[in-house]
């Protein structure tokens, strides 16, 4: 084993992760530094204190992030109108990166030189704790257990905490069938039943949405404030980040809005399928498009659209840390300048449906765009000009025999 004297875990006092704390002290003869992070996950993290304290741990980390995540990570990236693969809107990859860089602030602090984690080997989290670790400090030692050991099921692992009388809450229900991951932006379901692409995902299943068939069926309404991309009032409510986020969740859910099931390609090759609920991210890009739609040169979302492909991917495959992923973020927040106005939405059992958007910043002109006299605002007999200039191009080829006839 590596020397270690002491190491940062990612600690959230489950039962993967309190194996871990205890497997740590005994594999590696170190002393464990817990890192909690609550990123709005909907359960209580002050717990963890206690197990890590009952497990030896003298300093423990518990912190509250939830209003960074939203504004340094989750902000940021729908100022892209960020989407992976067409559908998947980067929930749980979005929150690793600051995780990262948390647990390499506490390792400086506490004078740590190895952090640990508790992502399997099969999974792309490994990938972007790694790669947001090794980033921000390149001398530091990752433990990755599952590469490790060999407690490779739930049972080995429950055989281990009874063995070290390490203390397994149970609730005494039945214990979900899903892996799932929750923070602020999402909540994700994996395993189980969806592990067969052609089996319909359970309707109880589902946390933070109604079904769309069970949502209300009086629509609402809702009006979003942008300033410079980032919504800062709901209703004309100004809300801090983290508070806009929880609030769109709450108003999404009720509506049945943001379920996905999808077919994703993980960066470590394999096909995996999982189920998303993303009730304020889906309202939000939804918007975020709108208020461009009037601000935005049109080459200049044009630029954006082309680029947020591999932005995304760049998310998803843990390079947030990284300096393409700095570069690109340079250029779409400039763009972002006069993104500014509110955007007026109807939603109605799972459906977002635009019904107004306004800016003093808007580019567009109705007294060119309109269909009736312009007054000389627009000389239509212009057109003429521009479009044989544009087919120039088309007419000497076919001059050619080149025709695609």
């Amino acid at each position: 084993m590596a020397d270690v004297k002491k190491v940062v875990l990612a600690y959230s006092g489950g039962l993967d992760t309190s194996v871990i704390l205890k497997w740590l002290q005994d594999t590696y003869n170190c002393e464990v530094v817990t890192f909690t992070a609550d990123l709005g996950q909907g359960e209580e993290v002050e717990p963890a204190r206690a197990k890590a304290e009952a497990l030896g741990v003298k300093e423990i980390y518990i912190d509250d992030l939830r209003e960074e995540f939203v504004r340094d990570f989750v902000f940021p990236m729908f100022r892209a109108n960020t989407i992976y693969e067409g559908e998947y809107l980067l929930g749980t990859s979005i929150a690793r990166p600051l995780i990262a860089k948390r647990l390499i602030e506490i390792a400086n602090e506490t004078g740590a030189d190895a952090i640990s984690h508790g992502a399997t080997g099969k999974g792309n989290d490994q990938v972007r704790f790694e790669l947001g670790a090794y980033a921000l400090k390149p001398g530091v030692q990752v433990i990755a257990p599952w590469r490790e050991w060999d407690l490779l099921s739930r049972e080995k692992l429950m055989d281990y905490a009874a063995k070290h009388n390490i203390a397994i809450e149970h609730h005494g229900k039945k214990k979900s069938p899903y892996s799932m991951d929750a923070n602020l932006l999402h909540i994700s379901y994996e395993g189980g039943v969806l592990e067969d692409t052609w089996t319909e995902h359970e309707e109880d299943m589902w946390r933070w949405t109604n079904s769309p068939e069970n949502a209300p069926d009086q629509a609402q309404y809702i009006e979003l404030t942008y300033r410079k991309g980032d919504i800062t009032a709901i209703d004309g409510v100004e809300l801090s980040p983290a508070t806009v986020l929880a609030e769109l969740n709450r108003i999404g859910g009720i509506h049945g809005i943001g379920r996905v099931d999808i077919v994703e390609n993980r960066y470590v090759g394999m096909k995996a399928r999982g189920c998303y609920e993303t009730p304020g991210g889906t309202i939000m890009l939804k918007a975020h498009r709108a208020i461009e739609s009037i601000t935005l040169d049109r080459e200049v979302a044009h630029l954006k659209d082309s680029m947020m492909p591999k932005y995304a991917e760049l998310i998803y495959n843990g390079y947030w840390w990284s300096p393409e992923r700095a570069m690109m973020q340079t250029m779409i927040d400039a763009s972002q300048a006069n993104v500014n106005g509110v955007v007026r939405l109807k939603l109605y059992k799972g459906n977002i449906t635009l019904i107004g958007r306004k800016s003093d910043d808007s580019l567009f002109d109705a007294a060119i765009a309109t269909f009736e006299d312009d007054a000389g605002a627009y000389d239509q007999a212009d057109a003429a000009g521009f479009i044989k200039l544009n087919a120039l191009r088309l007419r000497i080829a076919a001059s050619k025999g080149r025709n695609l006839l």
